[in-house]
Order: C-alpha cells, then structure tokens, then sequence
C-alpha cells in the first residue's frame, strides 16, 4: 500500500456551510478515485464501496448512484434539497434523505448507512432529539457531541479484557506489542466516516476513538447490538478511547518494527485522572462545536 502526505489542515477546516450543516467539512484535494481498496480498514466495505466508486468515477452523479443501490433506510440527494437554515440532522429525520455532496467524506457517510443502518438512523434520531430539545446552538451539548464524535471516528472493536485495559491505559507497548498476537482474533469495525476520509491517503496522527464491543455480539449482530447500545445517557460518559489508526497491527508495515510505537507526539500518554480528555480534544477531530 502506498503512503500518502498529511493533508493539508486547512482542507478539514470547516466551511461556512459546513458548519450551518453540522458537518465536517470534505476535503477538496482527494476524491473518490484515490480510494485504495485493498486498505485493510475497508476490508468489510469494500464489495459493496469499489463499484459504485467507479461508477462515480465514470461520471454519475453521487447521490444518483448511492441512492440507486437500495442499499439504505434513506435516499441520497443533492445538498442543494437542505434548506437554507435547516440543520442537517433535522433534515434527514424530517425527510428521510440524506443531502449528499461530490467526494469523499459524504461517499463514507453513505456506505456507514448502508453497512450499519440501524446504528445510523440511531445516531440521527440522538441528533435530532437534542436538536428538538436545546436547538442548534454555537455549543453543542454531551450527546450531541458524542454522538457526532462517534459518527465522525468511531472504530468498533471487540478485544479481551487485556487488551483493552492496555488500550483504555495507553500502555501501547503492553497493547500492540506484548499482546500483538491477540490482534489476529479481535474483531474490528470501521464506522467513523471522517476517519476513512483521512485515511485515503494514511499519515502516522490520524487517530480513531474506539468503541468497546462485547465478546458475546457475533458479527452478523454488530449492527443491532450497535442501536441499542447507543443509549443518550452512555454517550454522555464519552466512553470512547484514542488509538492512532496505522497503530492497528497489520495494518501498517511500518508499525511491523517496534520503534514505530516509540513516538509520543502520537502514541501518547495517558492523562492525568484530574483532567480526562475529551474525544474530540485530539488535533485529528479539532472542535466539533
């Protein structure tokens, strides 16, 4: 797999009407062409994502093509179809339809729809609560923006108690090179669609919050298992846990040689009990308000 440079920041700094969205805004330098499909994170994706990535490539218009796949509780539209001061979680429970722009970051968005629907109409009706209750707001608040948050990076995964003490602790030597060999048999799920954005074209930072899946979910339950799961009061909690993406054994060949863990620009330590951070502090996610 190819390496990429780090995007420019200022392709993820929002725009005006990204911000009337309450979305992150999609980054103009890659587009749906520069998707490598053999990436390991787009494993479960890839089936349904690669054909109609190149029917988009050949020119259909992106919500035509998503919608057309039947795929999702919910249509892809034009962004053009959200009206002037509409929020856009409002907008999709009111209307059942997605307003979907050309490129990567909306693409990933609708594939999540089609890969976790129920989770999806889950987190929009979290959105559309709170929204109903406190209004759009400058500041959101606890369940809007964990819910955001986990739209945005969330990765599911489904470790030992072992491996996910050391995860939760930051003790990244203990977790992904002491237990490396538990990672061959933990299930992982790639849910957060700005994250996949990012990791078009990969750079060491890129960082992913995880959310913690029982033992006992098979596979072919993540997704019910999910919407149950995302209860207003455990959002709330923000119980996620950072974890730099390329870190993921075997899904990096750098991180093959132990050194690669030793930076800590990246690979931090835990903070302090005093002050937890909050998922969205990371420079990967910026503020989500």
């Amino acid at each position: 797999m190819a390496t990429g440079g780090r995007l420019n920041p200022s392709a993820n700094t929002p725009t005006p009407q990204a911000e009337a969205d309450g979305r992150c805004a999609s980054s103009p330098l890659y587009g749906v062409s520069d998707i490598d499909w053999s990436a390991p994170w787009l494993a479960d994706w890839r089936a349904v994502g690669e054909p109609m990535a190149q029917r988009i490539v050949s020119g259909q218009p992106q919500p035509e093509v998503l919608s057309a796949a039947g795929l999702a509780p919910v249509r892809f539209v034009p962004q053009s179809e959200l009206p002037d001061g509409q929020a856009y979680e409002d907008f999709i429970f009111a209307t059942g339809q997605v307003p979907t722009r050309e490129g990567l970051h909306d693409f990933f968005n609708a594939l999540c729809w089609m890969h976790f629907p129920l989770a999806k109409k889950r987190l929009n009706q979290l959105q559309a609560q709170e929204i109903a209750r406190a209004g759009v707001g400058q500041v959101r608040g606890p369940v809007r923006d964990a819910a955001t948050v986990f739209d945005e990076n969330a990765l599911l995964i489904q470790p030992s108690d072992a491996l996910w003490a050391a995860l939760t602790e930051h003790r990244w030597q203990d977790a992904l090179i002491s237990l490396r060999r538990e990672w061959a048999h933990t299930r992982l799920w790639a849910f957060g669609h700005a994250a996949l954005e990012k990791a078009v074209r990969p750079y060491k930072s890129i960082t992913v919050h995880l959310w913690r899946v029982p033992q006992a979910v098979r596979a072919a339950e993540i997704d019910a298992w999910l919407a149950e799961d995302l209860r207003a009061e455990k959002l709330a909690q923000k119980p996620f846990s950072p974890l730099p993406l390329l870190g993921v054994p075997g899904w990096w060949p750098a991180n093959e040689k132990v050194d690669f863990y030793d930076d800590r620009s990246v690979f931090r330590p835990r903070r302090g009990a005093s002050s937890p951070e909050k998922p969205y502090a990371n420079q990967e996610i910026g503020s989500l308000a």
